[in-house]
């Protein structure tokens, strides 16, 4: 699922929208032991572009929970 995640933010990430879109679903579906690397690899490419947007997302330790 990690990897498929990965391909679907790579090819919406002309969009700043639909960019966001994917990254919260995709954050609902990454299993919790990949979470940090799928952070990880998601500033790793993407932070030049949307930075804000990853803060949003990444940003609250609780979204997870309350699936923001």
């Amino acid at each position: 699922m990690l990897e498929y995640t990965k391909m679907i933010l790579l090819k919406v990430s002309f969009s700043r929208s639909l960019f966001e879109k994917e990254l919260r679903k995709a954050y609902k579906l990454v299993l919790p032991l990949d979470l940090a690397e799928f952070r990880e690899w998601c500033y790793q490419q993407f932070s030049r572009l949307y930075r804000r947007v990853l803060k949003r997302v990444f940003g609250n330790p609780q979204c997870k929970l309350l699936n923001c």
